[in-house]
């Protein structure tokens, strides 16, 4: 029997503009789609009804793979493609594998021969990383920088010092309600030159994006960032 297919199926970072975020194709397959891997099966049902699934909900298949999942568990999650069937993997938003616990499906996938298609959609990081106006060819993600102090300040004093050296955009996330913690601390300790983006509720109607310097920031408005989903983007160079 030949296995099925791991679609990784985007998710909209928020909003309901489907139609101008996920190519019509992409939400096809979504909906025809009986089997899935999924962060968590109650807000995957939700977007799989907005994406207008003709499957009664309950009807499907689900395993779910998250930061509490362990590694001997997933092996089980490829069965219904071991089994011939196809199934779709999805993020809580945006695209699967990219700062997303569905890349350890992933690898484990390609380990046992089973096809991996990525479908068209948002990604939050390289949007933020397109409209920054920094490095776009030589860049890192940095996922969470720490909560705490000093380790926080010494983090970013270090992707700063990389930034420069490396002539490379540094790009990080956080919480979203610890936002305006982190941007404190950014101003708090980077160079008066530094450039840094802040772009916040991606693809959304509340979309706001700007990049300043360092010293312009400390001198301008700040955004209300408490609680939306923010990127990051550090340029040094």
């Amino acid at each position: 029997m030949s296995t099925g297919t791991l679609y990784l199926i985007p998710v909209p970072l928020g909003g309901d503009r489907l139609d101008a975020i996920l190519p019509a194709d992409v939400l096809q397959r979504a909906r025809e789609l009986t089997h899935f891997v999924v962060e968590n099966a109650k807000t995957a049902r939700a977007v799989l009804k907005a994406f207008g699934t003709p499957h009664e909900l309950r009807s499907l298949w689900m395993g779910e793979l998250n930061e509490h999942t362990r590694e001997a568990e997933l092996a089980a999650l490829l069965a219904p493609l071991l089994a011939g069937h196809d199934v779709g993997l999805m993020s809580e938003a945006g695209c699967p594998g990219v700062a997303d616990p569905g890349a350890n499906l992933v690898r484990l996938a390609h380990a046992r021969g089973i096809r991996v298609a990525p479908l068209v959609g948002p990604s939050s990081i390289l949007l933020a990383l397109m409209a920054a106006g920094a490095n776009g060819q030589k860049f890192r993600f940095n996922g969470y920088l720490p909560a705490q102090e000093p380790a926080r300040a010494e983090a970013i004093r270090r992707l700063e010092q990389e930034s420069f050296k490396q002539q490379q955009a540094e790009l990080f996330i956080e919480t979203p309600y610890r936002n305006e913690a982190l941007f404190a601390a950014l101003l708090a300790a980077c160079r008066p030159n530094t450039q840094l983006t802040v772009a916040c509720d991606l693809t959304t109607a509340g979309e706001w994006i700007a990049t300043r310097s360092v010293a312009q920031w400390k001198n301008s408005e700040r955004p209300a960032l408490n609680k939306r989903p923010t990127v990051f983007v550090l340029y040094a160079a």
